[in-house]
């Protein structure tokens, strides 16, 4: 028995150390704005939205955790406390003033804890404040298609790249906007519902035919960021992502100006990056 129970802490340590070397190797390696292999955890935020999302994941994680593990105590305590054996002779109270308002009032505590964080995160979300960029995504089956209409009004589609990494998540044009910049999203819908979401920026919303819905974000660091179509929306669902290339002033400035020429002519399948066409 002694030598069973040994192994049986020595695997438990080993899967412990192995499961630390795998969260913090993972978090060492991931790469901004996508998705990871064998990632549990929310992608690392390029956004003051998702650093609050980030924030009250975690605080209710804490919080779910707690109550769980108190609610597993008090089962532990009732099952060895009060069995028939070591309690033969049961009683009989039917009430306890104090334990009904402790029962009563925490709950109501713990509800009001997580709705005032909740509330404060909605309004951050839905209240756009006033913007440096706006940029009109329209959801088409299946791609999307993006104008400028502070930088000249041209207008491109976003068609998922073939021969591009990340896997089915590559674009052949992207959505390029400066760094820490508020940039306005309008959405809507061509025929059917879509829906814009970034996860790194804290994004999500409806692309509706008829409708403009709005959001925001405001990117933080520089990079290339992925999202999808989050709407079902047709059998090539899957294949229409949404690639976001966040750059500073100088190249937005001098991406809009090759853009303007590139898509004067309405040409939506020409290749514009601000890391120039690839071959």
């Amino acid at each position: 028995m002694r030598m069973s129970m040994g192994r049986v802490g020595r695997h438990l340590l080993g899967v412990a150390v192995a499961g630390l070397t795998l969260a913090t190797g993972g978090a060492a390696f991931a790469e901004l704005g996508q998705p990871q292999p064998w990632e549990w955890t929310l992608q690392a935020s390029g956004s003051p939205v998702m650093d609050n999302i980030v924030w009250f994941h975690n605080f209710l994680f804490v919080l779910i955790a707690a109550i769980t593990l108190f609610v597993l105590a008090l089962l532990v305590i009732v099952v060895i406390k009060f069995n028939a054996r070591a309690n033969p002779v049961p009683s009989r109270t039917t009430h306890n003033t104090l334990i009904e308002v402790v029962w009563t009032l925490v709950p109501v505590l713990i509800l009001v804890g997580i709705a005032v964080p909740s509330f404060r995160l909605l309004f951050l979300q839905l209240d756009v404040p006033k913007a440096d960029l706006t940029i009109k995504a329209t959801g088409k089956q299946w791609y999307w298609s993006y104008a400028y209409p502070d930088n000249g009004k041209f207008e491109f589609d976003s068609l998922m790249a073939q021969d591009k990494q990340p896997r089915l998540l590559g674009v052949d044009n992207e959505m390029v906007v400066p760094v820490n910049k508020v940039i306005r999203v309008q959405t809507t819908g061509a025929d059917v519902i879509h829906a814009f979401a970034v996860p790194s920026f804290g994004v999500k919303i409806d692309a509706i035919p008829g409708r403009l819905n709005e959001t925001w974000f405001k990117a933080t660091k520089t990079g290339m960021y992925y999202g999808q179509c989050s709407e079902l929306c047709g059998k090539d669902h899957a294949f229409m992502p949404i690639a976001v290339r966040v750059v500073s002033d100088q190249e937005f400035a001098s991406w809009v100006e090759s853009a303007k020429k590139k898509f004067a002519s309405g040409g939506a399948s020409t290749f514009a990056s601000a890391a120039g066409p690839t071959q």
